[in-house]
């Protein structure tokens, strides 16, 4: 029987969780300390690709339970050397309350979570209460939550579960604009839906000083 091949080192582009310390110093992953964003469900990372190129003054990493996507985006930031982004593969739940420190984030990112589409699933969607708060701990005073999804369902849930935390101020969120090229948009997810014509609901909340 022919041998899986294992898969490549992406170091320091793609670590895994639990090769991390609890807690974790988050700028050590970098070559050098700055403003710290956080891409949950990174996916194949294209928003970490575009956006580290545009803001190079600021460090992104991105979250992904999928290793095999995760790795994907790794291996594009690798074949940059891209110095400001980096991915981490693991549970964003885990990630968030064992492994980041109070105030060490300054914007999150979810952009298209999982919609888990059946009833008895949906306690497995990301934005629950429990999720919030530890979105809550980490982010920086007037730190921002960005989340984007093309489920109407999901954004009606996500509202109702947002709503009642007196920390989060709703910001009026950014307009949807008209692409470049291909590459010209914050997810591959939100490409292959626009394309298809579907609408993509924004919300952007700022934690309270």
């Amino acid at each position: 029987m022919a041998q899986l091949c294992p898969p490549p080192d992406l170091r320091p582009y793609f670590i895994a969780l639990e090769e991390l310390p609890s807690p974790l110093d988050p700028q050590s992953l970098f070559q050098k300390e700055a403003p710290l964003e956080l891409d949950i469900g990174c996916g194949r990372g294209l928003f970490l690709y575009n956006t580290s190129l545009k803001f190079p003054e600021r460090n992104f990493l991105g979250l992904e339970i999928d290793y095999k996507e995760g790795r994907r985006g790794a291996a594009r930031l690798k074949k940059l050397a891209q110095p400001n982004a980096r991915v981490i593969g693991g549970d964003a739940n885990k990630a968030l309350k064992d492994y980041f420190p109070a105030g060490s984030v300054e914007k999150i990112h979810v952009y298209f979570p999982d919609p888990w589409w059946k009833k008895k699933h949906h306690k497995r969607r990301l934005v629950t209460p429990q999720f919030l708060e530890l979105v809550l701990n980490i982010l920086t005073p007037e730190g921002e939550f960005h989340l984007w999804t093309d489920v109407t369902d999901y954004w009606e849930m996500a509202l109702e579960t947002i709503t009642p935390f007196p920390q989060f101020t709703a910001c009026p969120p950014p307009q949807e604009r008209d692409p470049t090229h291909d590459m010209d948009y914050q997810t591959s997810f939100e490409r292959k839906k626009r394309l298809a014509g579907w609408p993509v609901y924004r919300g952007l909340w700022q934690k309270k000083a």
